[in-house]
């Protein structure tokens, strides 16, 4: 057998369905291979990030490998802007990219390049096909190393002529793995007494929480002990439901920040992430002075590594908070209880009276034309039917996002990690292949739009039914807060405005950008027709684009 064929059955062997890719002609054993393979559907892009990007936000979805075919150094290096966030993100994915003729490799042939080194740094491994006898091997250790904790993208490299030679070593399987270790008891011991003897705790959780299905047991945690529960600033995904009376919401994206929130608490219990990704250098530690810090992980890897810890435990997620609940049930006196119900008592009343601010912001801003955020957000919210997934990449409309729609579980929300752009049209594609009978609601800033346009033409071609909701203020409006916010911290004032960060002169026109990729769309400029415009996308069963104009900040 020739190694190409030991390739795609290594894919079928692991039950992959989809290859999300743009092929050249060094994956052309790849594309010829695919007739005989009709379990295998090519996902064809128009753009190497947006297979990357589709494939990351599938594998989340779906909790299978997403694989993704590139062409060559130059679609390798069109991918890894989408490749970093996959990494961020610890999408399981196995990323190819076919390689010249390894006998013209000393002569530099056109489009060579040293592939592994340049994925390297934004992959957990990285490897070349040398000899066909390689593909098996390789392959198996690609699929156990992306799902491997924390979990991430993989490259491989594999040059044309690899992929043609015989072989007798054929595709297999690592087996069935079942990688999380228990919590050892002791660890969860310490923990427990910890806890028992905290009097304001916190807790943050990250999105391995909503991965590994640990979100109802978290809700058990919070509310047994009266704690609060935070995510970091960009999330991936809602590992704790959003209308909970302990959600507190994301945290600040800078160490005093997060402790100027977190204040008067004497113990964060950190649980699932890596904690923190940080935008502004404030100094000290995210941690209130004097209070505890306990982390609980599914990998050593994440156990202490960025802050020190009073405690670390390491296993599966799901029982390792089922094992805390257990333990605080029988360890908990009275007085505790007492003190837990008053907290969660407290977040009740806290959590009606943001409600209400809330509202009365809403009722300010609802008359504003062109259309507010907030009555944006609340005329999309009133039409979206149940079990609606939403792809946010709205980003200085995330808070208000996260504030107005509830998300219950994990697959409700699909957002972006590593703060590069582009993720939202890109992953709706991988969402709703990932989750095919639910509905899917894209909603990108106009200028996050534009970096994964193509995407469009992706949802038209496999006639994906996504609405994909662009909300157009026709300028980077998180770059000029960032601008502000550089400005006050740098001591650097300015009369010069916020250069280059507007998107006019040209006006993008996002229906006949769409039109032009065969999906179907209107513009919306005035409040009263928002909801209208997307119910009706919504019931067209098909790709829609909903271009909404919105106040700008000007």
């Amino acid at each position: 057998m020739r190694g190409r064929q030991v390739f795609m059955d290594s894919l079928s062997a692991h039950e992959v369905r989809y290859i999300f890719g743009n092929p050249g002609t060094t994956e052309n054993s790849l594309i010829g291979s695919l007739s005989d393979h009709p379990d295998l559907q090519y996902i064809l892009t128009l753009h190497e990030g947006i297979a990357v990007g589709a494939a990351s936000h599938y594998s989340q979805a779906s909790g299978k490998t997403g694989i993704v075919n590139l062409h060559a150094a130059p679609g390798l290096g069109n991918g890894l802007g989408m490749l970093y966030g996959a990494l961020k993100a610890n999408s399981p994915l196995i990323v190819t990219a076919g390689q010249q003729d390894t006998r013209m490799r000393l002569r530099e042939p056109l489009l060579s390049h040293d592939l592994v080194a340049m994925a390297a740094p934004v992959t957990k491994w990285s490897a070349q096909v040398e000899r066909a006898d390689e593909t098996a091997d390789i392959m198996r250790r690609a699929f156990k190393i992306a799902h491997d904790p924390p979990a991430g993208p993989v490259f491989v490299a594999l040059p044309i002529d690899v992929m043609e030679q015989d072989t007798e070593l054929a595709a297999a399987r690592a087996g069935d793995l079942y990688r999380t270790a228990s919590a050892d008891p002791a660890g969860v011991s310490i923990v427990v007494d910890q806890v028992l003897t905290s009097t304001k705790p916190a807790i943050v959780a990250g999105d391995d929480v909503a991965r590994s299905r640990a979100s109802a047991e978290l809700v058990r945690l919070s509310e047994r002990i009266g704690a609060p529960v935070w995510s970091e600033g960009l999330r991936q995904r809602v590992a704790f439901p959003t209308n909970h009376p302990n959600a507190r919401g994301g945290l600040p994206f800078d160490a005093a920040g997060i402790a100027a929130a977190l204040h008067g608490v004497d113990l964060v219990l950190m649980v699932g992430g890596p904690f923190f990704e940080e935008v502004w250098h404030s100094g000290g530690n995210p941690f209130p002075e004097g209070a505890r810090v306990l982390q609980v992980e599914e990998s050593t890897e994440r156990v202490a590594f960025n802050y020190s810890l009073t405690a670390g435990v390491v296993g599966h997620l799901p029982d390792t908070l089922a094992a805390l609940n257990e333990a605080l049930e029988l360890q908990a006196g009275p007085e505790f209880r007492r003190a837990a119900d008053q907290r969660n008592a407290e977040m009740r009343r806290s959590k009606a009276s943001e409600a209400t601010g809330q509202r009365r912001r809403l009722e300010r801003a609802w008359n504003r034309e062109p259309p507010s955020l907030p009555r944006v957000l609340e005329e999309i919210r009133s039409v979206l039917p149940p079990n609606t997934v939403v792809v946010d990449e709205s980003i200085t409309a995330s808070a208000d996002l996260g504030r107005m729609i509830a998300f219950e579980t994990a697959d409700d929300y699909f957002g972006g990690r590593g703060g590069g752009i582009g993720q939202g049209l890109a992953g709706a594609i991988g969402v709703k292949l990932g989750l095919p009978d639910r509905p899917v609601v894209a909603i990108s800033g106009d200028g996050s739009a534009m970096y994964s346009i193509q995407a469009l033409w992706t949802a038209a071609h496999h006639e994906l039914a996504i609405v994909f909701v662009v909300l157009a203020n026709r300028e980077y409006r998180v770059l000029k807060h960032n601008l502000d916010t550089y400005r006050h911290r740098f001591d650097a004032p300015s009369n010069q405005g916020y250069p280059h960060m507007d998107l006019e002169e040209p006006v993008l026109d996002f229906v006949e950008l769409a039109a032009g990729m065969g999906v179907a769309g209107n513009r919306v400029t005035r409040a009263d027709e928002i909801s209208t415009a997307i119910k009706s996308a919504l019931t067209s069963g098909r790709p829609h684009m909903v271009e909404v104009v919105i106040e700008g900040k000007g």
